[in-house]
This record gives structure tokens, sequence and C-alpha cells, in this order.
């Protein structure tokens, strides 16, 4: 009896030792993946779009304007799916992330263990969370990049890209009252976990469109690391 008292304390050591080991050298990465920097220097440097990144203090989303020669966003992330119906909104931000936190989580006071443990592991589902502005200023948390249509053009697929749509090709709209009058849901594709979060999706996103971005990073102060410097 005493020997298994102590086989199963050794376990339970291990098991301690594991994730400790486990969440240091995860957090060690995204630290060191985050500090390398991919297209430091953009071949095509034409100032003929502005796009924003924006941060909540945990999650970035990428801001467009609505409207320009190349899309016109408001005929499928339509005003009427906003609570407030206001169309005049000039900005629309796009934010990719695990349903769960995004339906059931609208502050982390309400955050449950189960919805964080199937986002963490790869258990959940995913969904596009738009907002739509009227103005944008430059911050701290509000970084303006300008890029080449060519560029913007590259952007406009990725996020068209992750959407999941319906057997007609329409994105599918998801009803929820969880955030702002000015926020809409969507289906999305791909799902959340631990090596690929809200923060990693906005990064290739930049990635997509030749832009300076990390290597890798599961959280926003990677990719505004990379807009200090």
């Amino acid at each position: 009896m005493r020997k298994r008292f102590f086989k199963i304390l050794k376990i339970i050591g291990y098991t301690i030792i594991s994730l400790i080991v486990f969440v240091l050298l995860y957090l060690g990465s995204a630290y060191v993946l985050s500090r390398i920097t991919v297209n430091g220097e953009n071949k095509n440097p034409k100032k003929e779009v502005a796009i924003y990144i924006l941060s909540n203090g945990i999650h970035t989303d990428i801001v467009t304007p609505i409207k320009n020669n190349y899309i016109d966003w408001s005929k499928t992330i339509k005003f009427e799916h906003i609570q407030s119906k206001d169309s005049n909104m000039q900005y629309l931000a796009f934010g990719w992330g695990d349903k769960g936190f995004y339906l059931e989580t609208p502050t982390w006071a309400e955050l449950k263990f189960s919805v964080a443990f199937k986002a963490a592991f790869y258990l959940g589902s995913s969904a596009m969370h738009t907002t739509f502005y009227k103005i944008m200023h430059e911050r701290e948390d509000c970084k303006k990049i300008e890029m080449s249509n060519e560029d913007y053009k590259a952007l406009i697929a990725y996020i068209k890209q992750s959407f999941q749509v319906d057997s007609n090709g329409n994105i599918i709209y998801i009803k929820a009252n969880t955030y702002g009058s000015n926020d809409a849901f969507y289906e999305a594709k791909r799902v959340y976990g631990l090596f690929f979060t809200c923060n990693t999706w906005a990064n290739n996103a930049l990635k997509a469109c030749n832009q300076k971005a990390c290597l890798w990073t599961p959280f926003q102060s990677g990719i505004f690391y990379q807009y200090k410097k």
C-alpha cells in the first residue's frame, strides 16, 4: 500500500514537472520566434492602401477600409447584421478566433474551464468576428500600415478564405448579442489551439500581404513588437 502511494506521488510529480517544462518551452518559443522578423524589407513599398492592426490587449484585429476599388466588404459583411444598422462606417475590423470564447465569454470573469480546454486543445470550432468603425486613430494599440494595391489584394484573399461558406458560396452569419452594437460574427475555417491562436491568424494575414510580421506568435505582443522597432 505504501509502495503504491509513493508510486502515485511520483507520477503526479513527473506530470507537474512535465507541465511546467512544457509551459516554459511554449513561452520561450513564443518569445524567441516573435522576435524573428519576416518581410522586414518589403519588396513592393508603394503606399496605396492603409490598413491598421488593432489590439484589445489580448487579441489582434486586422482593420481595412470598408470599400475601395478592389472590394466592398459591406456586400457580404452587411450593415443589417449589426445592431446599430449604421451604414456611415468607414472601416471594418476582422478577427479570427475560437467560437466558444467569442460567443460564450463576453468577459474574462465568465470564462468556463470547458471553453478554455476545448480552445487550447483544438476541440472547438472557430468564428470570424467583425467590427465596424467610423474612424481610426493611430495610438499604442493601433498601428497604421500602408501597402501596395497588389499586397492589399493578397490580404483580401487571405481574409476571404478564412470564412466558411454555404453551398451557394455565401458566408454564414451567426446570430449573437455578445458584443457591441457594431459587431457581427460568421462561421470560420480552421480550429483554434495553442499553436494557432487568434494572433497567429492575424500574424499570418500580415505575412500573406508581404508586411512585416513575426516568424510565429500566439500573442498580440509579438505582432506589435515588430511595429515598435
